[in-house]
């Protein structure tokens, strides 16, 4: 099944798509069920499997140009990132990190929007460097504290595409990335959650990310460092994963341009492949198998003080 976190007007509510456009209102055909994906998911397996019954034969009632996308997961308890989980990305930034523990820090949900919303690119007299970073998102479906690494993979619910954009100035002013990493409305999550059963193994599946239709990163998810299960491994020594924490599992680095390219006014210098993001642009995150996330991008319209 794919779900999908959505408002009408000022109710928020889950839906389960039927095709890439029509979907199912769980409001209106389940009522007894919460409105939040996240609170869906604490009702443990059993509602899942209510909900993959209810639309058997469904056609839908809505159609996602009647609504607006949400987060798939607007309200976490957690959200864990990632960094620098591909030799790729380590070898473009010329940045070092632990080869046996993974780097990781925390997103907070007003740093996020769902698919189709703007992404608010930082005022130029405050930030330059907005970057793109596709990635893949974890959602925690079954709670669980000590996870071994062969049994990480059942407490996953599904997973999503996720931009995790990053503001490059502010997030070296410290090493724990902080505000780079959390700008208001800088990253996207969506369009949907799919789920476990139907994505398969995380390692058959590949990230593709796209600056106005062209391609500037395309790797295979079996190329991270740490793994999937390793990660829920590793955060469930700390503690009890929650149903609804989401785990973002770090980008690759970007392509690279051929020999003898121009080095336009938003490219990285170290890698000119790395186009950074600005008003006008549109970016599209995808996993192979799964869906497409895609996000405009606007100036941030908070008038400086």
């Amino acid at each position: 099944m794919r779900l999908i976190s959505y408002r009408a007007g000022e109710q928020h509510s889950v839906g389960v798509m039927i095709d890439d456009n029509r979907f199912v209102s769980l409001r209106r055909l389940m009522p007894d069920l919460p409105l939040t994906l996240k609170g869906i998911l604490e009702q443990g397996s059993g509602a899942m499997k209510r909900i993959a019954e209810a639309i058997v034969g469904n056609e839908g009632d809505l159609r996602l140009d009647q609504v607006h996308l949400d987060p798939v997961i607007p309200d976490p308890h957690a959200t864990w990132a990632l960094a620098l989980n591909f030799q790729m990305h380590i070898d473009e930034t010329a940045l070092t990190t632990s080869p046996d523990h993974p780097q990781i820090f925390q997103r907070m949900p007003i740093s996020i929007v769902g698919s189709g919303e703007p992404l608010w690119c930082p005022n130029p007299a405050i930030a330059k460097t907005f970057d793109y970073e596709g990635e893949l998102a974890v959602i925690i479906g079954t709670p669980g504290r000590h996870i071994p690494v062969a049994q990480a993979l059942r407490h996953v619910a599904g997973y999503a595409p996720y931009n995790e954009g990053s503001v490059r100035e502010f997030q070296g002013h410290n090493r724990q990335f902080g505000l780079g990493k959390n700008f208001e409305r800088s990253g996207g999550f969506g369009p949907w959650m799919m789920t476990a059963d139907e994505f398969g193994d995380p390692k058959t599946h590949r990230v593709i990310t796209r600056l106005n239709g062209v391609e500037k990163q395309d790797e295979m998810l079996d190329k991270m460092i740490f793994s999937v299960e390793q990660v829920i491994h590793y955060l469930s020594t700390g503690y009890a994963l929650q149903a609804g924490d989401v785990i973002v599992m770090g980008t690759p680095g970007a392509l690279r341009k051929p020999p003898g390219y121009v080095l336009g006014p938003y490219d990285s210098p170290r890698n000119p492949g790395r186009t950074r993001m600005k008003p006008g642009d549109v970016c599209e995150v995808e996993i192979s198998g799964l869906g497409i996330l895609s996000n405009p991008i606007v100036a941030d319209p908070t008038p400086l003080a």
